[in-house]
């Protein structure tokens, strides 16, 4: 069988020549790695962190990687803390290198990984930084866009679907209209999250209403693989990041929230928070966001902040 099939293969116009097949197999493994991470922001992220801890040791191949200590981790660290970097960048750096070396010891190109057990900065807090919304001012977010044009249609549907479902800025460019279907006579929405997972979240009235408008004056509804939100001039193209983050905070000055820092992933926080803060199950909340750790989604749990369950107002004199 095998000589049969040796002479089948041989029989066949091969693809690769035998220069480009050698040319692949001496690839290190180093460089496997970095081809095999599928998302373009982590394979920006990790070529930076990986291209500052090169340039400390002086790495030029990717082969010298295997050469690298436990000491070498311990100089690097110490070196990005006098460059007074905070603990969140530190400990992202060790964990792009840690990655790495994971890799490294499968394909048994080093015995050991030298990320391990090298202490990472301890977070400032539970809670997290991103900025989130109190309930009027969601109200007023929603209801800033101009309901009587399609830019303002448009608008409206999009920060409802954010505010109402907790998307990130990117699972909001992917959706296409065929993403809006039902389950079980259930009208969802199916995401396209991290990682190529999807999760499908039931859409709320009020994001249904308004998607109902939007594509309606819109006229694309009935084209199922055309992108759910598309710029104005340019249809058939999907929403781009950029333009969701420049929309939500022209809409936040339009509405007159002054809150540093709000994008799109504030409106996300402002979603998780405001489910937790009405009893909404905490691991639901997790798989609704399409959170792989809860420890995340604990960060968008600020009940413990709220003012009206202060020992403050127990007090009696």
């Amino acid at each position: 069988m095998p000589n049969r099939l040796l002479s089948i293969a041989r029989a066949d116009h091969r693809q690769l020549t035998a220069a480009e097949f050698q040319q692949l197999a001496n690839i290190p493994p180093e460089k496997e790695w970095f081809a095999n991470i599928d998302n373009a922001r982590t394979r920006r992220a990790y070529q930076i962190d990986l291209r500052d801890f090169m340039t400390f040791t002086g790495i030029a191949q990717a082969a010298e990687f295997r050469s690298v200590t436990r000491a070498h981790v311990l100089a690097w660290r110490k070196h990005l803390e006098t460059r007074q970097l905070s603990g969140a960048t530190i400990r992202r750096k060790l964990a792009a290198l840690s990655s790495l070396f994971d890799y490294l010891c499968e394909r048994n190109a080093v015995s050991l990984n030298p990320v391990a057990g090298v202490k990472r900065p301890r977070g400032n807090s539970n809670e997290g930084k991103t900025p989130a919304l109190g309930d009027h001012q969601a109200r007023a977010l929603l209801d800033a866009p101009d309901p009587t044009t399609l830019k303002g249609q448009r608008d409206r549907a999009m920060l409802a679907v954010l505010l109402y479902h907790g998307l990130r800025r990117e699972e909001l460019c992917l959706l296409k209209i065929r993403d809006i279907h039902d389950r079980r006579g259930v009208p969802h929405l199916r995401i396209h999250g991290k990682g190529g997972k999807s999760r499908y979240v039931p859409l709320h009235p009020a994001s249904a209403e308004r998607l109902h408008l939007y594509l309606e004056a819109a006229g694309h509804g009935a084209v199922p693989d055309t992108p759910l939100f598309q710029p104005i001039r340019l249809s058939g193209a999907a929403m781009t990041g950029d333009g969701v983050y420049k929309c939500v905070r022209s809409y936040a000055l339009l509405a007159g929230i002054a809150v540093d820092g709000l994008g799109a992933h504030g409106l996300r926080a402002t979603a998780a928070t405001n489910a937790l803060d009405h009893d909404a199950d905490i691991t639901k909340v997790q798989e609704w966001l399409g959170h792989a750790n809860i420890a995340t989604t604990r960060l968008y749990d600020r009940r413990h902040q709220r003012a009206e369950d202060s020992p403050t107002y127990k007090i009696v004199y």
